[in-house]
């Protein structure tokens, strides 16, 4: 406090606890696996989204060792439909990680916390200050707009050496007293205004604890903050999918490519256009193609466009295709499709397919 004006920690501080969302699963604990769990989630992702992820996770893998203990097939079936999958394998190898290289219990600095995967300096930084009342920033989207806002920060945080400056004020600005129960609040509060309050358009910035000391309400343009010049274009893919069914009903399906779209997920066979999968399924000459409606899927940066083809395999064809497995591939029936790691588009439209003959 100065000259007995509240700091911008103590408002938010003082907000968090009146004001700010104090009910989630996930909160009023100090168990950094339930913390870890609920930020990795959080991660581009809606809190009404996460819910029922996080109490089905919970339910199945209770602590860190258990989830170490998973395989990733499992791992990536509880995950399907959350998205950015890569946030899943990175889970499970950090888990692995603090099972092997910590003994099970999480390390309690941001340093060691950011060495595990899938955990930045924004996360770690989340973990600590939670579970241990460490003194250390977040910058993650939602805080970074309030604290640009709030500073009047407008450098281009495309730029590295502006971004370093962001954080090296969020550090200043940090509570400096009984930081064990002063820190949780001030870092959920700062999420909390980001979330309800200082959004991305029209904020409410006459409910905003800040605003007696934010520069942009003082000078009218919020919505100028942050600044970012760099943005990555949108681009569009088509996919063709060959979905090969046996005479049982069920579906071939194998794992993707350890890097890219679907890391490591089951899905029908993709090719890049029709005429590559009409080459594939012309080992069975006298199968026929059956064209379904396109799927439209949006990722963050890309539009998918899903093209599905069904073919109804002849005995012969099953079996060789059979032969063929490897590395978890193989005919699955719909009963089998929920212990399998399945993009959520995928799901739906494996779902949505007409019967067989």
């Amino acid at each position: 406090m100065t000259d007995g004006i509240p700091s911008i920690a103590e408002r938010v501080v003082r907000w968090q606890k009146e004001h700010g969302r104090n009910h989630l699963p996930w909160q009023n604990t100090r168990d950094p696996y339930r913390v870890w769990l609920s930020e990795i989630m959080l991660q581009q992702t809606q809190v009404a989204t996460v819910l029922d992820y996080y109490a089905r996770f919970l339910q199945r893998f209770p602590d860190v060792r258990a989830l170490a203990r998973a395989g990733q097939d499992e791992v990536l079936a509880l995950w399907s439909g959350l998205g950015y999958y890569s946030r899943a394998r990175n889970l499970h190898r950090c888990a692995q990680m603090v099972v092997s290289g910590f003994g099970g219990v999480f390390p309690r600095t941001v340093d060691e916390l950011a060495s595990l995967p899938g955990i930045g300096r924004s996360t770690a930084a989340a973990i600590a200050s939670f579970c241990f009342g460490v003194r250390a920033a977040i910058l993650d989207a939602n805080v970074r707009r309030v604290l640009t806002r709030v500073l009047g920060f407008g450098d281009d945080l495309a730029t590295a050496a502006n971004e370093r400056r962001l954080w090296a004020l969020a550090d200043d600005l940090l509570p400096d007293t009984d930081l064990e129960s002063n820190m949780p609040r001030y870092t959920q509060g700062l999420m909390d205004l980001g979330a309800g309050l200082c959004t991305p358009r029209s904020p409410a910035c006459l409910l905003c604890p800040l605003a007696a000391v934010c520069k942009a309400h003082r000078d009218g343009n919020p919505e100028d903050y942050p600044v970012r010049t760099r943005k990555l274009k949108r681009s569009a893919q088509s996919w063709w999918l060959l979905i090969e069914r046996d005479e049982s009903g069920r579906l071939w399906l194998e794992r993707r490519p350890q890097a890219g779209i679907w890391a490591g997920l089951y899905c029908p066979p993709v090719f890049e256009d029709r005429e590559e999968l009409a080459q594939r399924a012309s080992h069975d000459a006298a199968a026929s193609l059956q064209d379904m409606d396109v799927v439209a899927h949006v990722l963050t940066h890309r539009d998918l466009y899903l093209h599905p083809v069904v073919m109804q395999l002849s005995a012969a064809s099953s079996l060789r295709r059979g032969r063929d497995a490897t590395d978890g591939a193989g005919f699955y029936a719909a009963s089998e499709w929920a212990a399998l790691g399945l993009p959520a588009p995928v799901r739906k439209m494996l779902s949505g397919l007409p019967a067989g003959r």
